[in-house]
């Protein structure tokens, strides 16, 4: 039965990874291994075939002691785990919400109109400056996005603007890859309490900005970047500014950054911070005027309720499918190790150490294979597999990889995915031309990681 239960995983993993080639939306395939990989951990308990395991060690196996008091074990062990999603689905909506009210309200506009240079090499390092910095406070996502959206407005050569927008996804995700709020799995880490805000950005703030900038360094040698960017002044549509912009722009991005500062000060859990947070600038965006005589018919255009139907809904499901999957497989007792029985997880991670005892060159393969597949299942593995305290280096180490390595192709993260989506990027153009440039970023920042952990810290 432990076969079948892990059978269930690969096969619904492949499904996510075959998402295009299947045509078939990966949250799919998410919920359909969550629902069918519990279906089957639950009645494999309750007919005595196998024991489950909680995170404090505890066993659980209907054939030993209190029937009653082992039904119980395990219906704590699965609102548990309900818990520990939810605080990460919650948390996410709050800042997709303000996201969309910013959006809403053309807040980026304002980003978009401060760029004005026509030089295509200051260009280069403006767009990927403000995509570092911008993917720590608003995810590496949505930063692509708008960055993508300025090119738009900036470079009508296509050939041209798709070189931009493969580097922005490099400089997005190293950006986001020293925030807890700036990747879905720097996010998870921290709530989970596996990293502290500062510790993250402490530790990895250096080989992420290594990690952008070598790069953007090569690529500021290569032809493509030299001379004056082109405009077509005909094309060149500015859209009517808001009176909101500003301030809904400036009010959302401080919003979001309250919320690491919130935790710090009551020790709550992050999404608590994020719920204060939308309600404040939820609340602003009820009183605000965007337009001059400014009519209550046009409200609904800028609420809050329109900024709720804007979020990506599937990718929340997304996260609650391979999150409970993940944890169904933590949940299963496989073998013992030094005579203590542990978990699928736990098991799989002793087993990778003897194999390969440096734990530096497995979370580098880690890195790599993030690329191929998403980050958010391995990263969630990652949290059952090993056991260290918080902020050990380990987790910095994986915060890292897995953030910074989905970069080296086009599929292998959520900024790349939008990039590709957006601007129809050729896999196989990304592979030839912008590969090579991230896997360069991706192994300096990794080797700045490991000498500053091993020779500095």
């Amino acid at each position: 039965m432990e076969a079948i239960l892990i059978l269930l995983f690969v096969i619904g993993y492949l499904s996510i990874t075959l998402e295009h080639p299947l045509k078939l939306d990966k949250t799919v395939p998410a919920l359909l291994m969550a629902a069918l990989m519990w279906a089957l951990l639950s009645i494999g308990f309750h007919k005595g075939w196998f024991s489950v395991i909680d995170g404090y060690g505890t066993i659980f196996n209907i054939n030993v002691g209190d029937v009653h008091q082992q039904e119980h074990g395990f219906e704590g062990l699965l609102l548990h785990h309900v818990g520990k999603v939810a605080e990460i689905l919650v948390f996410l909506i709050g800042a997709m919400t303000i996201v969309e009210l910013i959006d809403l309200h053309r807040g980026f506009d304002v980003l978009k109109d401060m760029v004005k240079t026509r030089s295509k090499i200051k260009l280069l390092w403006i767009t990927g400056v403000v995509g570092f910095l911008l993917s720590a406070v608003i995810d590496n996502l949505t930063a692509t996005i708008v960055l993508i959206s300025l090119l738009r407005k900036l470079i009508q050569n296509r050939e041209e603007r798709i070189w931009y927008a493969s580097l922005i996804v490099i400089a997005t995700n190293a950006g986001g890859a020293w925030s807890p709020i700036g990747d879905v799995t720097t996010t998870m880490l921290w709530i989970a309490k596996k990293v502290s805000a500062g510790g993250l950005s402490e530790y990895i703030i250096i080989p992420a900005i290594i990690c952008f900038i070598v790069p953007y360094a090569l690529a500021s040698r290569m032809k493509i970047f030299k001379g004056q960017i082109e405009i077509d002044e005909k094309s060149h549509e500015e859209r009517e500014r808001l009176l909101s912009s500003k301030t809904m722009l400036w009010l959302g991005l401080g919003a979001i950054v309250f919320v690491p500062i919130f935790k710090t000060l009551t020790h709550l859990p992050p999404y608590v911070g994020m719920m204060l947070s939308l309600a404040v600038v939820w609340m602003v965006s009820e009183y605000i005027h965007p337009e001059d005589n400014f009519d209550k018919s046009r409200k609904h255009l800028y609420s809050a309720n329109k900024a709720l139907s804007r979020i990506e809904i599937s990718s929340i499901l997304f996260f609650l499918g391979i999150l409970m999957a993940v944890a169904a497989l933590e949940s299963l007792v496989f073998g013992s190790i030094n005579g203590q029985e542990v978990g699928t997880l736990r098991y799989a991670a002793e087993s990778i150490s003897n194999a390969i005892p440096s734990m530096d060159v497995v979370i580098i393969l880690l890195g790599a294979l993030s690329a191929v597949i998403d980050n958010v299942p391995l990263v969630a593995a990652s949290m059952g597999m090993y056991t260290f305290e918080i902020d050990h280096p380990i987790w910095h180490f994986i915060a890292y990889s897995a953030g910074t390595g989905g970069s080296m192709l086009i599929i292998g993260s959520a900024a790349g995915v939008a990039a590709m989506g957006m601007e129809k990027i050729d896999f196989i153009w990304y592979l030839k031309k912008i590969t090579w440039l991230a896997f360069a970023g991706f192994i300096a920042g990794a080797l700045t990681f490991l000498f500053i952990e091993h020779y500095i810290r």
